[in-house]
């Protein structure tokens, strides 16, 4: 496989593919930015003018987008607290902390290094593993999809602040809002009160923005905190960026985060999202010290940010080597394969080895290309934290609005954030925690179609889950996980009680 990746690097000599590769980083960065336009959003108005271009060109600025926004969605949630992708909803537990301590340079420093290590790992073991990881995907059915959704729930419930009955709580609520819209086989209409436009379900965007953005706003507000934001934060790049210190602390956590989120990344509908919440998970669970994670953990955003990166480039694997989508941004691509009349699959690395392996290095030299743009736009990203309060929520409540209602042009999304304000500013006085919340509300759909097809093929036995290997470990992680926090603190009372 060395031959033709090294050819591969050599196509990227061109100067058209270097120029569409940084545009596609860059873009992508600014994609992962605003809330509510996605990559797959994205990559979709470039459909168009992809034809009579030569493919390779139009698929290395499609593929910078994907892994750019990767990178983009973590700006909003250090800065802001505003998430601008799903898999960027767990770096606001410990990022937007540390920027209001004045470390948002440190965290975005962190972010990029750390998605640049774990990045590096998903492509060598994309180089070596995707063929043989591909046919290993093909093993998982719905139940496997099943227990990989409920090791997720439990990982991200796992990661409450204190109180487990608060997050469990947070996390049915957001299983109940995944089942509105209509059922799945029948077709039928649930919990939408006669509502048209509940029909299709409760869109991601309006929650997150209103849960994470409007709702600081509003707490801060109602709330001020004038110490908690430091007013004279520097902005040469030697100061802001990570120590020596801070990258000995947290590179284990970027190597686990790569591996973690490359293995992830392949399994089609698991993907950046789990990954990044499970990384966190893994992160706290294994830290000495688990009570400085939601304060501003250095690990708890070098962890899933890694893990996110690093899915991006697992997620190839099916694309590339099966032609299986596992996301609505990798089935786009698929789409503009087949209009540059390239079918992906088994065949590609054969009858197209010089487009497979030219993307895969272009891919390289985008991940060096995003590492250089974030550490030398990081005094810009830092300098729009240190605008005046007066001035910093009117910006963010318009980035909000503006983004929320792009999306489907809709006034009824925006009446929904507003109600997922209110809520998400309940949660915050109360002590809930929204992330289980959010990771309900974007995997709870998935999770039951799962079940449903499992619950089919098992003629109704929930023995089924039990019967498959794969299943039944993952559930026993899961129920693992679980216990895990109960018997730490229990054994860290009788040492306190001795």
């Amino acid at each position: 496989m060395l031959t033709p990746l090294i050819d591969g690097f050599a196509r990227m000599m061109d100067p058209w593919l270097l120029l569409m590769c940084f545009l596609g980083t860059f873009a992508g960065t600014l994609v992962g930015v605003l809330p509510g336009l996605g990559p797959s959003a994205a990559i979709a108005v470039l459909l168009p003018i992809t034809y009579g271009v030569d493919p390779l060109i139009a698929l290395v600025a499609m593929a910078g987008i994907y892994y750019g926004a990767m990178y983009g969605g973590t700006i909003t949630s250090v800065l802001l607290n505003v998430p601008g992708e799903s898999a960027s909803v767990v770096t606001t537990y410990d990022g937007h902390p540390l920027a209001k301590q004045g470390k948002g340079g440190v965290a975005l420093g962190l972010a990029a290094i750390g998605s640049f290590i774990a990045g590096t790992i998903g492509l060598i073991l994309l180089s070596v593993l995707a063929i043989p990881l591909a046919r290993m995907a093909l093993v998982f059915g719905p139940p496997e999809y099943f227990a990989v959704t409920i090791l997720a729930f439990v990982m991200v419930s796992s990661l409450a602040r204190g109180n487990m009955v608060k997050s469990f709580l947070s996390l049915f609520l957001g299983l109940l809002l995944a089942t509105v819209g209509q059922d799945i086989i029948s077709g039928q209409a649930r919990l939408t009160w006669g509502t048209m436009e509940l029909i299709d379900g409760i869109g991601f965007i309006p929650a997150v923005v209103g849960l994470f953005g409007l709702s600081e706003i509003v707490y801060d507000i109602v709330h001020p905190q004038p110490e908690a934001k430091q007013q004279n934060i520097k902005l040469k790049i030697r100061e802001i960026l990570p120590s020596m210190a801070d990258l000995k602390q947290t590179w284990a956590a970027m190597v686990r985060g790569g591996f973690l989120g490359f293995f992830l990344g392949i399994l089609p509908g698991a993907g950046a999202t789990i990954a990044s919440f499970v990384s966190y998970g893994v992160e706290k669970q294994i830290s000495k010290t688990p009570e400085r994670f939601g304060q501003g953990a250095l690990e708890g955003v070098a962890g899933p940010e890694s893990a996110n990166n690093a899915a991006s480039s697992g997620a190839f694997v099916p694309l590339l080597a099966l032609g299986i989508p596992g996301s609505a941004t990798t089935a786009v691509l698929i789409g503009a394969f087949i209009i540059l009349g390239i079918q992906p699959g088994p065949r590609l690395f054969t009858e197209h080895a010089d487009v497979a392996w030219g993307l895969i290095a272009s891919m390289y030299v985008g991940n060096l290309m995003l590492l250089a743009q974030n550490i030398l736009l990081v005094p810009f990203f830092i300098w729009l934290f240190v605008i005046s309060e007066r001035t910093l929520p009117v910006i963010v409540a318009s980035l909000c609005v503006i983004g929320v209602y792009s999306v489907d042009n809709s006034m009824w999304d925006i009446w929904l954030m507003i109600a997922f304000t209110v809520l998400g500013y309940g949660f915050r006085a109360s002590g809930i925690p929204a992330a289980p919340l959010v990771i309900a509300l974007v995997l709870g759909p998935d999770a039951e179609n799962a079940l449903r097809q499992s619950l089919v093929i098992s003629m109704g036995s929930p023995t089924v889950f039990f019967e498959r290997p794969i299943s039944l470990a993952l559930l026993v992680v899961a129920f693992l996980c679980l216990l895990y926090p109960l018997v730490r603190h229990r054994f860290k009372s009788v040492i306190e009680t001795e």
